[in-house]
């Protein structure tokens, strides 16, 4: 997250000061040939990046199965930039095989952000890494009518390469906008609480003297949190501030005559702490949903879950338990729209059961054409000891050998992403790479910079000293 001439203007002198005290002068010298300049240090980096992406690229043609999670997003300097991530399933050794996460890409969108410029691009980076479309398996991406769109959606565009394509419409996304399905009533106190906040935060002399204002009376926090619909969770972060700050918001603006603004706060106060209340429980869900290392059938687990706290808390209110959730309708909305978001992830359940627990599912749950192997699997006993042991990925793939064709069957469901949770994440790193760069737009330079962010590639440890090592070498340097 530092500026190229970090080294050369902060490390390098410094260095320099130490051997001074150390070695001597002589030693200072040979400090001097070390080149560390602005240029030299942007080269290297693109140079360690491009290493990286050709052994990423390598390891997609070495695995027989692979999938992608991508996502588009315009950013402050208003540069659309496409990110892409990509899922291979490699052979270790002969007994181990891991599901690996790598990034992929990040494109500049010139002109348009429609599904036939992502999918140019797209299949511009295979045709020139020479990648075979019939190895793709899965795509995830969010549900903007240009992803999943029936007809011209990218995904309906893979599958004219790749008709055997699972597509998967993003986890995260879509209970992001099951949650904006408020009531009516619930929804106008919403909007007029984020206009509260919005007249005392689109204001710098509103903002300090409610500073002021907070400090003065000792509250914990002293300021309110802008509203953004794009941020999962700005709407709960939101509410709950105003709910911490609400009686001292009433005293401000009541010293400021706003009767408007006051008035909406004083209303609405069984609403507010409802709204607090429900949606602090969904970004609860949200962040259960974030992550890596995430598959369909722990993602099933956590919304069938989350249905089922909902159903009991329906019944409690019925029942006339108020004490948390005082509005039935928003309740029963609530839970139809999130069941209606994820039905269709519902409807594979119970076919791909065998697949969460191949040791507990009856046979005829299983495809005729995989019964027989699928017996053979469920009486062995060294198979169910490493499923006790490890995580349903490493236990398919330890035992892909003796099972080849149910275990492929398996992966084809393990191995596509079941969020663009990485994309996000790659996203704020794109951001505060701008902010370093003073907003400069250049996402091909940036690339370089976003891909040796832990946060975005943390499988390359090993090929990351590798492409250092390349480089060195090429400088001249003995490693």
């Amino acid at each position: 997250k530092k500026r190229h001439t970090t080294v050369e203007q902060l490390v390098l002198p410094c260095a320099k000061e130490m051997v001074w005290f150390v070695l001597g002068k002589e030693a200072v010298r040979k400090l001097n040939d070390i080149s560390v300049s602005n240029d030299t240090v942007s080269r290297q980096i693109n140079e360690i990046s491009q290493n990286i992406s050709e052994q990423v690229v390598d390891e997609i043609k070495k695995s027989p199965l692979f999938t992608i999670q991508l996502d588009e997003s315009t950013d402050v300097t208003l540069c659309s930039q496409l990110l892409a991530f990509a899922n291979t399933w490699l052979r270790e050794t002969s007994r181990n095989i891991l599901i690996k996460d790598e990034f992929l890409f990040c494109k500049t969108l010139d002109t348009t952000t429609k599904a036939q410029d992502v999918m140019e691009i797209v299949n511009n980076f295979f045709e020139v890494h020479a990648l075979d479309w019939v190895n793709l398996v899965g795509v995830t991406n969010d549900g903007a009518p240009a992803m999943l769109g029936s007809r011209s959606g990218f995904q309906m565009l893979v599958k004219q390469h790749a008709p055997m394509i699972t597509g998967v419409h993003c986890f995260i996304h879509r209970e992001a906008l099951a949650s904006k399905t408020l009531p009516d009533q619930l929804n106008a106190v919403f909007k007029g609480l984020v206009k509260v906040v919005n007249h005392i935060k689109s204001s710098a002399l509103n903002t300090r003297l409610f500073k002021r204002f907070c400090l003065d009376m000792g509250s914990d926090f002293d300021v309110l949190l802008f509203y953004t619909s794009v941020w999962w969770l700005s709407a709960g972060n939101v509410l709950n501030r105003v709910f911490q700050l609400r009686e001292k918001l009433h005293l401000f603006l009541q010293d400021q005559r706003k009767e408007e603004f006051r008035n909406v706060l004083m209303q609405s106060n069984l609403e507010l702490a409802y709204l607090v209340n429900i949606f602090g429980i969904l970004n609860k869900l949200n962040l259960q949903l974030q992550g890596k290392d995430a598959n369909l059938f722990s993602h099933q687990s956590i919304i069938k879950a989350f249905l089922d706290k909902l159903e009991l808390w329906i019944i409690r209110v019925e029942g006339n338990n108020l004490v948390q959730f005082p509005y039935v309708n928003a309740m029963l909305g609530e839970k139809e729209a999130i069941r209606k978001s994820y039905e269709e992830v519902d409807r594979t359940r119970d076919g791909l059961s065998f697949i969460r627990n191949p040791f507990t599912t009856d046979v005829n749950s299983v495809l005729e054409y995989f019964q027989e192997e699928f017996l053979d699997l469920k009486n062995d006993f060294a198979a169910q000891d490493i499923y006790q042991q490890s995580t349903i990925e490493k236990c398919w793939a330890s035992v892909i050998g003796s099972y080849p064709y149910l275990s492929a069957h398996a992966v084809i469901f393990l191995l596509p992403f079941v969020s663009t949770y990485m994309c996000e994440t790659g996203f704020s790193c794109l951001l505060h790479v701008r902010k370093e760069k003073d907003g400069c737009c250049d996402v091909e330079e940036d690339e370089a910079m976003v891909c040796k962010r832990p946060q975005v590639r943390c499988n390359c440890v090993k090929r990351f000293y590798d492409s250092i090592k390349l480089v060195l070498e090429k400088e001249g340097h003995t490693v």
